[in-house]
């Protein structure tokens, strides 16, 4: 009778402890099945960037020289502006694009593209005024920034003080990114108007972090500014931007764990990635997802692949400084895949990069 009883009462505790895990347990992996996938406009050519307004439009850039807004209920395609300057010879050419934080009142939109400056291919960020149908009223805000048909960089991102992040490519010049005064090889920060913020680490000088390859991938959440950066054949890199840090390109591809790195991780003090690809994947635009629409992508940077072709979403931490997972959707289904774009209803873009007949897609929850 004992053992009868002493049976049953493990037999309960067995079956309510396995239902609290059960009960615990995470939400199952997503599947592309469970997502649903929606061509709101194609026929476009090489579009780079991607931006919500508050009149829930997209804006989006393409790289010859076109900026338009995208009314995703209907698929109509506005054109507000075609920059004439705008010279696209390999990866050069219209690029990065953000509207103002406070677009209705103040309708701002900042450019970056790359231009002809007597004979020298460049790159400057320019500042536009939107009067409603139109750009107009164009204002330099940082010029002379060496260029060439590869390695621009040029995401660009308002934080939530108001300043204006830069992404900066090596252009190919291994000295640059491992030198203060060169303005290619970072991450670069001024104020709206154009100015050095007073709180930059070098006086005078817009270099917020350097020792950067070619980051095309920018986004602030957790209290943190995150990037992504593609390496050359060995180690994309998902990286957190600090202030006045070294991240070792050209010296240290991804982790200092090769012998030959080890020395120079030391000497620069280089920041570590939170994560790195080897093969490489071609890490390009990103954004942060913490929408209830999909549950399972909510604290995730999501990431669009060129190489890859496949739209990457990375799990964090509650404290955003490690990934815990990472999933993989739609791999070669759309192609080339350029920028992301998290909208606020939890809805999700991407822009793919295949040349001719490129397309925006949204992407929601499967009903």
């Amino acid at each position: 009778m004992l053992k009868a009883l002493k049976s049953l009462l493990l037999l309960t505790l067995i079956l309510h402890f396995g239902c609290s895990e059960s009960d615990d347990q995470p939400d199952p992996v997503l599947t592309d099945a469970e997502l649903a996938d929606n061509v709101l406009v194609d026929g476009l050519t090489l579009p780079w960037e991607l931006a919500w307004a508050p009149d829930n439009t997209i804006w989006m850039t393409e790289r010859g020289g076109r900026i338009s807004r995208l009314n995703p209920e209907t698929g109509l395609v506005n054109v507000v502006a075609t920059i004439d300057e705008v010279d696209a010879r390999g990866e050069g050419g219209l690029l990065g694009m953000a509207l103002h934080p406070n677009f209705s009142t103040t309708p701002d939109v900042f450019l970056v593209y790359n231009y002809d400056k007597a004979g020298s291919y460049s790159q400057k960020v320019v500042k536009y005024r939107f009067n409603g149908t139109a750009l107009t009223s164009p204002v330099v805000l940082l010029d002379n920034i060496p260029a060439t048909n590869i390695h621009n960089g040029s995401r660009l991102l308002i934080s939530p003080d108001m300043k204006l992040f830069i992404t900066t490519g090596d252009a190919g010049d291994y000295f640059a990114p491992q030198n203060i005064n060169s303005l290619n090889g970072k991450v670069l920060r001024i104020n709206l108007d154009g100015s050095i913020p007073a709180d930059n680490p070098y006086s005078g000088n817009p270099v917020w972090s350097f020792g950067h390859r070619n980051a095309q991938g920018l986004v602030f959440a957790n209290n943190k500014l995150y990037s992504s950066e593609h390496g050359p054949d060995i180690d994309d890199e998902i990286n957190i931007i600090q202030k006045a840090r070294n991240y070792g390109w050209p010296e240290i591809n991804g982790f200092c764990d090769e012998e030959e790195e080890k020395a120079v991780c030391e000497e620069y003090n280089a920041v570590e990635p939170l994560k790195s690809y080897t093969p490489t994947i071609a890490f390009s635009g990103m954004d942060y997802y913490n929408n209830g629409q999909i549950p399972q992508w909510k604290n995730s940077l999501l990431i669009a692949t060129l190489k890859d072709k496949t739209l990457y979403q990375f799990k964090l931490n509650e404290a955003g400084d490690e990934i815990t997972e990472v999933n993989e959707f739609y791999r070669s289904a759309h192609g080339r895949l350029r920028d992301v774009l998290v909208a606020p209803n939890g809805k999700v873009y991407l822009a793919t990069s295949n040349g001719t007949n490129d397309k925006i897609i949204e992407i929601s929850r499967s009903n």
